[in-house]
């Protein structure tokens, strides 16, 4: 191929499909190239396999609550983990299957191997080098995996490789109470796997709120070992793995390693770009347009390490494979800031974090769901959440949670965020009864109640009844 190509998109994931997606709506002179399996991690290893997980453990684990409810016979059910990772990698593949028939009319354009950048301009990919006014990188990321436990290797488990085993150990350890840990933490245990947690933070799940995160632990620890704030080591021993972690030790069948994932970048020839990297090897992005200084090259997506979302790796997309195709990049607007881990109670972090604001200029409203009517009728009366918003203007800021329909209410609140809503404002919609969301408007009641008082007509005033079957 001796043309000079009009853009070149390295990686199929979740970022260079969207990127893929927006440059052919303006060219096709263009080619993408992927290293390894086509399909998003995210339908491969990631998002869509951990939740098939998830949904069946916690079908199972909520056989718990059938006696309460007046239903018979919860002892009798088993839980069959060789045929609940069947269902997932069946679901998996075909998640996987509809990602990838978006490549299948790519033809030339599609390429498999592993590319390197030679210069802004050109790569070599099979021994052949291409050229290209403009490159994206959207490489994505692996799973971390310290280098002392390599001679470990047959004898630990990622998130790459746990949906592939035809059965799970006895008793299992999780290294990393992350999003990812947690999620798989608490799905594994309500299996019936034993389950030890360590993390070396004392924070869990993303999350910044102290109190959110007290909360989060306590009820975690109600379903597993948990172990935090000291770094995790491992041997191998006769009976398996020994982990050690401060003064805590247990001896476990198998270990899952949930560190986090790493970007793609080693041997991508990053250097040969003539710009500055940082000490992890990476260039200046500007996180508006995608642009690597002020280079014709776009990194999108988990291989620029700065949200492994998919909807900012998919905003990602978009963003660089416009700017890709015009004359000059534009800065866009970005969303904002949701993450949500899918725990019970759901764990979700929304707009600016507890750790980012200002206390001396933020007012925090909180409600736990222990007494919320309709937590209670359905057996999910756990958790908390906690609001933020400005003190002079009662515009809300941002939220952290652990909380039943957590994963609903954040969206309700990046929307309200995003239109700058207040306190007051966010009063005035109907919150309807019984439902969860009613909890969240007694943590914006608990707002009102520090904001300068308001007209009395203005519904946003109307009081609480003070009643566990009416609020």
């Amino acid at each position: 191929m001796n043309e000079t190509l009009d853009v070149i998109i390295i990686g199929a994931g979740s970022a260079g499909l969207a990127a893929v997606r927006e440059v052919r709506k303006h060219t096709q002179n263009f080619v993408i190239i992927n290293d390894g399996p086509w399909g998003t991690v995210c339908a491969r290893v990631g998002c869509m396999p951990s939740k098939a997980l998830i949904e069946a453990a916690n079908a199972f684990y909520y056989r718990n609550t059938f006696t309460e409810f007046g239903i018979q016979g919860a002892n009798f059910l088993t839980p069959d983990i060789p045929a609940v990772l069947r269902r997932v990698r069946r679901l998996r593949d075909n998640f996987v299957a509809s990602t990838v028939k978006t490549t299948e009319n790519l033809g030339r354009r599609g390429i498999s191997g592993r590319a390197r950048l030679l210069a802004p301009d050109r790569l070599e990919v099979n021994g052949q080098e291409l050229r290209a006014r403009n490159i994206i990188i959207a490489t994505g990321s692996s799973p971390i995996v310290p280098k002392p436990w390599s001679t470990l290797e047959k004898q630990i488990l990622t998130t790459d490789t746990l949906f592939e085993q035809e059965n799970l150990p006895t008793r299992m350890a999780i290294l990393g109470m992350g999003p990812i840990g947690v999620e798989m933490a608490q799905a594994l245990s309500r299996l019936g796997i034993e389950v030890a947690g360590f993390g070396g933070n004392k924070m869990i799940a993303g999350l910044t709120d102290p109190q959110v995160n007290s909360v989060a632990i306590e009820l975690l620890g109600r379903e597993l070992s948990l172990n935090l704030g000291e770094k995790a080591e491992l041997t191998a021993v006769s009976e398996g793995l020994r982990v050690q972690a401060g003064d805590s030790e247990v001896v476990v069948d198998g270990v899952l390693v949930a560190l986090g994932r790493r970007p793609n970048i080693n041997n991508l020839g990053l250097e040969t770009l003539g710009v500055p990297l940082d000490e992890h090897g990476m260039p200046p992005i500007n996180r508006s347009t995608m642009q690597v200084a002020d280079l014709p090259v776009f990194m999108i997506g988990d291989a620029n390490d700065q949200s492994p979302i998919l909807h900012e790796a998919a905003d990602e997309g978009y963003i660089a494979g416009f700017n890709a195709t015009h004359s000059a990049p534009i800065c866009f607007a970005r969303r904002i800031p949701l993450a949500i881990v899918f725990a019970d109670p759901s764990i979700a972090v929304v707009g600016s974090r507890y750790q980012a604001l200002d206390s001396t200029k933020t007012l925090v409203g909180e409600v736990t769901f222990d007494n919320q009517g309709r937590a209670r009728l359905g057996q999910y009366n756990k958790g908390i959440l906690r609001l933020y918003a400005e003190a002079q203007s009662g515009r809300l800021l941002g939220a952290e949670m652990c909380a039943p329909a957590g994963e609903h209410m954040a969206h309700l609140l990046a929307l309200a965020i995003d239109r700058s809503l207040t306190v007051r404002e966010l009063l005035r919609i109907p919150f309807y009864h019984p439902a969860l969301e009613e909890g969240l408007r007694t943590a914006l009641r608990a707002l009102m109640a520090q904001l300068p008082a308001s007209n009395e007509s203005d519904l946003a005033t109307c009081g609480a009844f003070n009643s566990e079957a009416l609020d």
